[in-house]
């Protein structure tokens, strides 16, 4: 059965100070995070890699690492713009930015017609969440739902930053680990006290550092990717939020079949430790992690052999 990864990189991290944070070198030989991520899921057994980026980077992004990958696992790209929405819709006037993770897999709708993974660019995750969700892929196990799917569960101790706050899907799961409904929870870090705090009171009164969260990795079939153009109409149609700045978001949709029983979403846990480039200040504890993993012989320095 074919796979495929699909890495939204489309986006330009205001909060990383300037510059395209997801082609920060880290590695010696120029890797960046996203050949560590290619690289596990291709060992996983994955085929195809599909990114989603923006036409206004695309020289650069091949640049840096699209031309490099292609030797090694067959490549496409999609571009989300801004103005990429249904016939019949309009840009508000004054919004500047993409309509979120949900438009992003929406535009890989002529491409991916095999089960896939989605990634963040930014973000690592570890040879084990590729591993399982490769597997939930292939094994087909039986479903009952309209959605069948596979969410990496990453433990929140796993996935904060030192250098401010992150924004996480805090995950609620049954006893036979479906998820049952995530909570977007922005504003997550902790005090001097080391005492975890976030921006929604509710979470705050319930949550502590062994909760399974999204760090939006979540498997599909490429009936899913349909139902998104039918929900980016219907999100567009919806008078609620700051048209702006509302998103059409992977946690939310997926939150909203769970809720209206037509998906099942087994979650998969996994004990990797991320790290990411939210912040520049990050970069340099992320180039050290690397070189811990290369050290400990999880990858080879020269990742590609190039």
């Amino acid at each position: 059965m074919n796979t495929t990864l699909i890495i939204m990189a489309a986006g330009i991290g205001s909060r990383y100070g300037g510059g395209i944070k997801q082609l920060a070198k880290m590695g010696k030989h120029g890797e960046i995070i996203m050949d560590y991520s290619i690289y596990d899921a291709k060992e996983a057994g994955f085929d195809k890699v599909v990114f989603i980026i923006r036409k206004d980077i695309e020289e650069e992004f091949k640049a840096v690492i699209g031309d490099r990958i292609r030797k090694h696992i067959d490549v496409e790209y999609v571009f989300q713009e801004l103005s990429d929405i249904p016939e019949g819709f309009q840009v508000p006037e004054g919004r500047t930015k993409p309509w979120g993770t949900g438009q992003a897999i929406l535009c890989c709708k002529d491409v991916v017609k095999e089960p896939f993974v989605i990634i963040n660019a930014d973000d690592y995750y570890g040879k084990e969440a590729f591993r399982k969700l490769h597997g939930f892929l292939v094994e087909e196990e039986a479903c009952d739902a309209e959605f069948c799917m596979g969410m990496a569960g990453f433990v929140l101790k796993n996935t904060l930053s030192e250098n401010g706050t992150v924004t996480r899907g805090i995950c609620r799961a049954d006893e036979n680990d479906f998820l049952t409904h995530v909570v977007e929870t922005t504003g997550i870090g902790r005090d001097e006290d080391g005492k975890l705090f976030c921006d929604d009171p509710g979470v705050q009164e319930w949550f502590t550092e062994n909760e399974r969260v999204s760090m939006n990795m979540w498997a599909g079939e490429p009936s899913f990717i349909d139902y998104l153009g039918k929900g980016f109409r219907e999100f567009l149609e919806d008078p609620s939020g700051d048209p702006l700045k509302k998103e059409y978001l992977l946690p939310t949709i997926v939150d909203k079949l769970i809720r209206e029983g037509r998906a099942r979403v087994k979650v998969l846990e996994t004990q990797d430790k991320w790290f990411g480039v939210t912040y520049k200040e990050d970069k340099p504890a992320v180039e050290e992690a690397f070189g811990r993993l290369i050290a400990d012989g999880v990858y080879p320095e020269n990742l590609w052999g190039e």
